[in-house]
């Protein structure tokens, strides 16, 4: 049920639509192609069961803890209706 200015479903949309977006940013953070042999930020090396665990890895496993740690989702709010914004 939707209320105020919004039509129904809208808050569906808005879920279905805040999930979509955050999938598609954890598969543009995913490997791809060939793992490398050497770390690219630190330059050690990656060991070989890491290689091949996972399919174009390119950092050490310390190094991809640093990346992910400074990973930030989308601030937007979705939220429509002005009610939904004072709360």
């Amino acid at each position: 049920m939707a209320g105020g200015w919004t039509r129904d479903g809208a808050v569906q949309d808005q879920i279905d639509d805040t999930v979509k977006d955050a999938v598609e940013a954890a598969r543009s953070r995913m490997a791809r192609g060939p793992s490398a042999e050497f770390c690219d930020d630190c330059g050690e090396p990656i060991p070989q069961r890491r290689r091949e665990a996972l399919s174009g890895v390119r950092t050490c496993v310390a190094c991809q803890a640093e990346r992910d740690s400074e990973v930030r989702h989308s601030a937007i709010n979705r939220r429509g209706s002005k009610d939904s914004q004072l709360r």
